[in-house]
This record gives C-alpha cells, structure tokens and sequence, in this order.
C-alpha cells in the first residue's frame, strides 16, 4: 500500500548515525544519500522505502503527534536488536520488546529517534519465525 515513508530531522548526520544501526538489524540499510536526505531499503528492493530528510520548506522538522512507522522485522530477536540499538543510539524508550494485545503473536518495541518521531519493529510470527503472509492469526480477533 505505501511506496515510501519520509521523516523529518533537524540533524541529518545525527540522524544518519541512528539509522544506520537501527535498521541494519531489520536487514535495512543506507542506499541513497546526499545533503538534504538519507534513502533505506533492502539489499533486493527497487526503491528506497524510508527517507530521513531535512525539510523541503527549510523550516524546523517537527514529530507528528499520533503517528508512527511502524517496521517488520523477521523475528522477535531482531525486534529486541532493534530496540537495543535504538537506545544506544540516541533513541528513547516508548515501549520495551514484547507481546503486545492486537492479537496472540503481535510482538512488538516502541522507541523515538533523536527527533522525536516514533517507531516501532514488529514481528506478527507465531513463535518469532516465518513469512508475514503466514500468520495464522485470524482476523476477527484482532482487537
């Protein structure tokens, strides 16, 4: 459904470092880059799906209160990975690893960038492994 995210910084190189470590453990990592933007994607994607970008009106980049990019991750060790190497990297807390109650395999980290824009890493495997597609979680249970 969505092509790309962008998110806002203030500090594109600050930003870079956070994301860098970030998203390399959900298998992500910097692919395009120049002065005003950062690209992320996987190794066998077309595109760049992530952007961290200076705003394009030059004014200061500011979070949106009630939103949130939320990212999949192949397992619930890479959740937890990503939870780590965010708060090491400047990130805050907003939600440590863990089953979360959308639905019984929901497992799930919440933490801001530098910035102050939310994310999260998810994983909707039955016991942390498997393809998304094959969750088995039937739907009219989601809560």
């Amino acid at each position: 459904m969505l092509l790309y995210v962008t998110l806002g910084t203030n500090d594109l190189q600050r930003a870079g470092a956070f994301y860098d470590t970030t998203l390399a453990t959900l298998g992500r990592k910097r692919r395009k880059e120049d002065e005003v933007e950062i690209g992320y994607g996987a190794d066998e994607d077309v595109r760049c799906r992530l952007w961290v970008v200076t705003p394009f009106d030059g004014k200061a980049a500011t979070n949106g209160n009630g939103s949130m990019v939320a990212l999949e991750a192949e397992s619930r060790a890479a959740v937890d990975a990503f939870y780590a190497a965010a708060l090491a990297n400047g990130g805050t807390d907003e939600g440590a690893p863990g089953l979360r109650p959308f639905h019984p395999h929901f497992y799930a980290a919440y933490v801001r960038d530098p910035d102050g824009n939310k994310l999260s890493a998810v994983c909707e495997r039955p016991g942390g492994a498997g393809r998304a597609d094959e969750v088995g979680a039937d739907q009219s249970t989601l809560t």
